[in-house]
């Protein structure tokens, strides 16, 4: 076997790779062959200065790189718009909540407001606003509650605004009577803006996936 693939061999135990080579057949051959030997000890000798020599001086860029950044996330402004947003509508809600209570109170307690209706009826009455009013509060703080209770919300302020169109051009209710069902109108509203910002949020990452994966 030449020199050549001997020293092959050396090489390859110098980089820690396998000798391709009994371990016996290669030192043997050290031993008799001096200038293999020779060559093993230079390669060695380069070796150890390319391992120990001094890493080159690298300039500090913390400082350029930072000041390349953009001063703020691409759609941060966006998505703080679209949290203020959300924010908003379950103020609204909070807000029509408490309106909604304070307009069943009255009628749950004493049948007041209730436009000279039986008591018991006043009261089933009093005791609807006042779950409709829970609802609207239930949804301002856990907003993810929207989805369930909107087809019911919805269904029943379609069906009340139409009843009460046609009761106020027939003169069966009062202005100011009619005119506090769009508190109900205003929760139902806010429920509704919540219920599609959290169904937009959800679909959002499956678009996203799509996009990568095509």
């Amino acid at each position: 076997m030449s020199c050549q693939n001997y020293r092959e061999a050396l090489s390859a135990r110098l980089d820690g790779e396998p000798l391709g080579m009994p371990v016996d057949e290669l030192d043997g051959h050290l031993s008799h062959c001096p200038t293999c030997t020779a060559w093993v000890g230079a390669a060695e000798g380069v070796t150890r200065r390319t391992r120990l020599a001094p890493a080159p001086a690298v300039p500090d860029l913390t400082a350029t790189v930072l000041a390349a950044l953009p001063r703020e996330l691409p759609g941060a402004r966006a998505a703080a718009r679209v949290r203020l947003a959300g924010t908003a509508l379950r103020l609204v809600l909070l807000a029509v909540g408490v309106a909604q209570a304070a307009l069943a109170w009255p009628v749950l307690v004493s049948g007041a407001g209730a436009m000279s209706a039986p008591v018991h009826l006043a009261h089933e009455t009093g005791a609807w606003n006042l779950a409709l009013a829970a609802a609207f509060l239930a949804v301002a703080a856990a907003p993810r509650l929207a989805a369930g209770a909107l087809p019911f919300l919805g269904s029943f302020a379609v069906l009340l605004l139409a009843l009460t169109l046609a009761d106020l051009s027939a003169g069966h209710v009062h202005a100011d009577r009619a005119g506090a069902h769009l508190v109900l109108l205003a929760g139902v509203a806010a429920v509704a803006g919540i219920a599609w910002r959290g169904r937009r949020r959800r679909h959002l990452p499956a678009l996203a996936g799509r996009r990568v994966t095509a």
